[in-house]
C-alpha cells in the first residue's frame, strides 16, 4: 500500500471519528433539559445573634424538576473573596463551581457558612450577598442575609405582649400582630426595618408607648451615614381593620408610608389610631395614609418632608388633627400638596368607583404649609347616603386662591410661618409669626410636643414658642 493511500485512509478515519463524536455530542446535548432550577428558599436568612464574631452553617436545596438531566453551567458567590459567606455545593467547597450535571428529578444541597465580625455602628444591621446559578444561559439567584448585631429579630412572625427594649428590634419581611392580639412597644425601643419590611397589625391592637426624651424610633436597617436621610428604606406601620391603637412619642422616618391605615374594625366606634407627640418625616410617599374608612386622631404631631403627602385621605375615613404641623418640603412630586383629601377611589382593575363618607374631617390649631402655592387639595364626590363633614379652625394654611367654604373659621391664609431652619427640621418660629398666640384655647392642649406648657394664648402647630 502506498504512503499516499495510507494517509488518505488515516484522514478518512479521523474525519469519520470526528463526525461520530460530534453526532454523539449533539445527541447527548439534545437529551439535556432546557428547563431551569427551583430552590427550597429564595432568601436564606441567618438569624443567629452575633455579638463579637459569629459563625453558623445553613443549607438549602436546588431541584431539577424535569425528567431529563440539566447542566448547571456555573454557580458563583457574587461577593467572591470579600464576602463574609462561604459556600459548599454538594460537598465541594469554593466560591464558584462549573459544569455540574443534575439528573432529572434529582436535587443538590448547598451549604452556606458565615463568619461576621461586628464593627459597631458602621456595620449594616443586615449584611447581604447572593449566589448565582446559571443554567441554559439564564441566571437565577438565592439571596443570603445575616443580621449583624445583637438584637431581637423578627422574620415573618406573630407578636403579642410587650417587646423588651434592652436591645434593638429588627424586622425582616414583616412582624405581625394578629386578630384580637395586642402588642405593646415600650419607651426607648429602637426598631429597624429591612427593605420593604413592615409592622403589620391585622384586626389587632398596637400600643407604642414612648416618652419625651425616650421616643420609640422606626427607621431602616442600614446604619451607614449615607443612609441617614434616604427615604423608602422600608414600608412602614400598616393597620388593616385594626382595633383601637395608640402611638405616643415616636419618630418614624425614611420609610415609604409612615403610617398606613386600611379600613377599621367596625365593632369599635373609637379611633382606629390615636397618635400623639409623634414625628413622621422623609417617607417616600405618605406621612399618614387613611384609606377606606379608617379613623385617626392626631395631636402634637409633625408630618414633614414626605414625598407625596403629609396626610392623604382616600375613599373616605375620619380624621381629627389638632396642634399639628402638616408640611410639604418633601423631595417627591413637586405638584403634590401636603394634605390631599378624597372620598373616592377608581379601581381600574374592576372598572368601578368606590365612594366613602368622611363623617369627621377636623383640623384645628394646625399649620399646613410648604413650597407650593396650594398645600391642601380636595377631590370629593357627593352621592346619596354619603356624608362629607369638614371643620377647620384657627389654622395657618397656604392655598391659592384662599378657601371660601363655610367650614373654614379664623384661618390665616398664606402667611409665612417663619420657621427657624427648614434644613435642620427646626420648626420653632419668632414672635412675629402668625403661628404665635393664634390657636383656639378652647381646643388647645396643656403641653406641646417638647413638653412646653401652653399658656392662655397658645400657638398654632405642634410647638409652643
Amino acid at each position: 500500500m502506498s504512503m499516499r493511500k495510507s494517509i488518505s485512509i488515516l484522514i478518512s478515519f479521523i474525519l469519520l471519528t470526528l463526525v461520530s463524536w460530534q453526532l454523539t455530542s449533539c445527541k447527548k446535548d439534545a437529551f439535556l433539559s432546557k428547563g431551569n432550577l427551583s430552590f427550597s428558599v429564595d432568601t436564606l436568612v441567618f438569624d443567629t445573634v452575633f455579638t463579637t464574631i459569629g459563625s453558623t452553617t445553613k443549607q438549602f436545596k436546588l431541584y431539577n424538576n424535569e425528567n431529563r438531566t440539566v447542566k448547571i453551567e456555573e454557580i458563583e458567590l457574587m461577593g467572591g473573596e470579600d464576602s463574609p459567606f462561604r459556600i459548599n455545593v454538594d460537598g465541594i467547597p469554593g466560591n464558584s463551581s462549573e459544569a455540574i450535571t443534575l439528573e432529572g428529578k434529582d436535587s443538590l444541597f448547598v451549604f452556606v457558612e458565615v463568619t461576621l465580625s461586628v464593627n459597631g455602628q458602621n456595620l449594616p444591621m443586615v449584611v447581604e450577598d447572593s449566589i448565582r446559578f446559571r443554567t441554559n444561559g439564564k441566571d437565577q439567584y438565592v439571596t443570603l442575609a445575616v443580621w449583624g448585631q445583637d438584637a431581637y429579630f423578627h422574620y415573618k412572625d406573630l407578636n403579642e405582649g410587650t417587646w423588651p427594649n434592652d436591645k434593638p428590634h429588627v424586622i425582616y419581611g414583616y412582624a405581625a400582630v394578629d386578630s384580637a392580639k395586642t402588642l405593646n412597644i415600650q419607651e426607648n425601643t429602637a426598631v429597624f426595618l429591612h427593605k420593604n419590611a413592615l409592622l403589620y397589625v391585622y384586626k389587632g391592637t398596637l400600643n407604642i408607648n414612648g416618652a419625651l426624651g425616650q421616643e420609640v424610633t422606626f427607621q431602616g436597617d442600614r446604619l451607614e451615614q449615607e443612609y441617614e436621610d434616604v427615604s423608602g428604606q422600608y414600608y412602614g406601620i400598616y393597620f388593616e381593620k385594626a382595633r383601637p391603637s395608640t402611638i405616643n412619642y415616636a419618630v418614624i422616618k425614611n420609610g415609604i408610608s409612615g403610617v398606613h391605615l386600611f379600613s377599621r374594625d367596625d365593632s369599635f366606634t373609637d379611633y382606629t389610631l390615636t397618635m400623639t407627640n409623634t414625628i413622621i418625616e422623609n417617607c417616600a410617599r405618605y406621612g399618614t395614609f387613611i384609606y377606606s374608612g379608617a379613623k385617626v386622631k392626631a395631636e402634637n404631631c409633625v408630618l414633614t418632608k414626605n414625598g407625596n403627602h403629609a396626610l392623604l385621605v382616600l375613599e373616605g375615613g375620619s380624621f381629627f388633627f389638632n396642634h399639628c404641623n402638616l408640611l410639604g418640603y418633601g423631595a417627591g412630586d413637586a405638584n403634590t400638596p401636603a394634605v390631599g383629601i378624597s372620598n373616592y377611589f377608581n379601581d381600574f382593575t374592576t372598572g368601578t368607583q368606590n365612594v366613602g363618607s368622611i363623617p369627621e374631617g377636623k383640623i384645628y390649631n394646625s399649620v399646613i404649609y410648604g413650597n407650593l402655592e396650594s398645600e391642601i387639595a380636595f377631590d370629593t364626590v357627593s352621592l346619596s347616603g354619603v356624608t362629607l363633614s369638614f371643620d377647620f379652625k384657627n389654622c395657618l394654611i397656604r392655598r391659592t386662591p384662599e378657601g371660601n367654604d363655610p367650614f373654614y373659621a379664623d384661618i390665616f391664609w398664606n402667611s409665612n410661618p417663619l420657621f427657624t431652619d427648614l434644613q435642620e427640621n427646626d420648626y420653632l418660629f419668632p414672635s412675629t409669626s402668625k403661628l404665635n398666640n393664634n390657636a383656639n384655647p378652647s381646643f388647645s392642649l396643656p403641653f406641646d410636643i417638647k413638653g412646653m406648657a401652653r399658656g392662655s394664648q397658645p400657638d398654632i402647630g405642634a410647638y409652643e414658642n
